[in-house]
């Protein structure tokens, strides 16, 4: 029995008897949990079935492992930080990662062609097909420091914890899986994606989602950053380079031609004056603008990348189409102020990155059992929306959620970046083991 099953429609075919069951089991905890329930208050069955679990022998001892062991969880956390990963080169540290699942008796142990490093834990018998992932890329570019230096508890270097962190709690969990012998039913593919950072696009993930592997992943687990929140929400976004262009010319001698950077200031006045709801939440910026050669010139193009984003899918769609229209305004009203001129001006809209907005619904066994873990560990993890590696799956309605790695972070995307462990570091790894072991142990094993 497996608290994956009434999670995905695909799963009736497959799994069909499991999902029956499981429909009876869970017929009595159907209410939508946005934070954890008080110790005070009764358990719900998902819940107790998490503290069960909790209480098996063999994962007592790993959940006992992982705070006694916590100096390795950090170790690793440094180890693949000091390996630079900057967008579209992760191949240094991704063989890193690779030879660590391989030191830990990870099966089937490869590289794609995309770069991602995939590894499989087979359970004892047939069950779900569960992904657990951080992701190998950072923003920083090649060359940056990526020497991480400590302070006590406190770890600074960049990527140390986005995502440093969520590697690191993907090998300590991997880890305690394999040196306990934890039984369970289905498979676990362990995976170090690339891509996950904003010029990459969800590259990674994209190909995962399009390789051999894509109808046989039933629930998908990112762990990214630090802290203990549960991202179920899918912040989608849409990024284009607009250019207007034209020939160009002299300031005085070519005066009265339309003139790209000022359709391109046209444009961007209209982007300000775009009304968007605050529920769902839509923001739009403009965040690079660029053209022109010199002070006395019509700039032969102006140009500039914009950010469109919303956990809605169809809010985003609909400020895109506000977006459209104010880009072809913009250029309209250019050439319209010149009506004598002859000299050409054009739109061009390069799309620089597409990320699908998606959702888990909060009453989701799959969000109910990170909550019912978190309420076992005794630590609070909101429900939250974010951008992540899960919202590719999210899109394509598989069970997906994205959850923090513990400890402190400050200043991510920043060379300050820093991570603190602090006295309860540890308690990130139990949790994610608990989060994982919920779904692939089920409630039947833990009673």
């Amino acid at each position: 029995m497996h608290l994956f099953t009434t999670l995905r429609r695909t799963m009736a075919a497959r799994h069909a008897s499991a999902l029956s069951l499981m429909l009876v089991a869970h017929a009595l905890s159907t209410s939508a949990l946005t934070a954890q329930t008080p110790r005070s208050a009764p358990a719900t069955p998902v819940e107790a079935s998490l503290d069960r679990l909790a209480k098996q022998p063999l994962v007592a001892r790993a959940l006992a492992a992982l705070q006694a062991e916590n100096a390795w969880t950090l170790e690793q956390q440094v180890g693949l930080c000091e390996v630079a990963a900057p967008p579209f080169k992760e191949a240094a540290r991704a063989r890193v990662f690779r030879d660590k699942l391989v030191a830990l008796g990870v099966q089937q142990v490869r590289m794609d062609g995309e770069g991602n490093v995939i590894g499989e834990i087979r359970g004892a018998r047939p069950g779900p097909t569960v992904l657990l992932s951080g992701h190998l890329d950072t923003v920083f570019p090649e060359g940056t420091d990526v020497k991480v230096k400590r302070q006590g508890t406190k770890f600074s270097g960049p990527g140390i914890g986005d995502d440093c962190r969520g590697l690191a709690v993907t090998l300590a969990v991997t880890r305690q899986i394999m040196t306990n012998k934890i039984p369970f039913a289905g498979r676990l593919l362990v995976v170090g994606t690339v891509g996950e950072e904003g010029p990459g696009n969800l590259r990674g993930v994209r190909a995962l989602f399009a390789s051999p592997l894509k109808d046989s992943i039933d629930v998908f687990f990112s762990i990214d950053g630090t802290g203990y929140g549960i991202t179920n929400g899918g912040v989608g976004s849409n990024r284009y380079r607009a250019r207007y262009v034209g020939p160009g010319g002299h300031s005085y001698g070519a005066f009265g031609m339309p003139n790209p950077i000022h359709a391109l200031g046209r444009a961007i006045a209209g982007i300000s004056d775009l009304q968007v709801p605050s529920d769902p939440i839509v923001t739009f910026n403009v965040g690079i603008i660029s053209g022109g050669t010199s002070v006395n010139s019509i700039a032969a193009e102006g140009m500039m990348d914009i950010d469109l984003r919303s956990e809605s899918a169809t809010a985003l769609a609909d400020v895109d189409r506000q977006l459209q229209s104010v880009l072809r305004k913009a250029l309209d009203a250019e050439k319209g102020r010149w009506p004598k001129s002859t000299v050409p001006l054009a739109l061009k809209i390069d799309t620089i990155g597409i990320r699908p907005a998606g959702r888990t619904p909060d009453t989701s066994l799959v969000v109910r059992t990170a909550l019912a873990a978190a309420r076992t560990m005794n630590i609070y993890a909101p429900l939250t929306n974010s951008s992540t590696d899960a919202n590719l799956p999210m899109s394509l309605g598989i069970p997906a959620i994205t959850i923090d790695g513990g400890g402190v972070g400050r200043n991510s995307h920043s060379l300050d970046e820093s991570y603190d462990d602090r006295t309860d570091g540890y308690k990130g790894p139990q949790w994610a083991l608990l989060v994982v072991l919920g779904v692939l142990v089920g409630t039947s094993a833990a009673r």
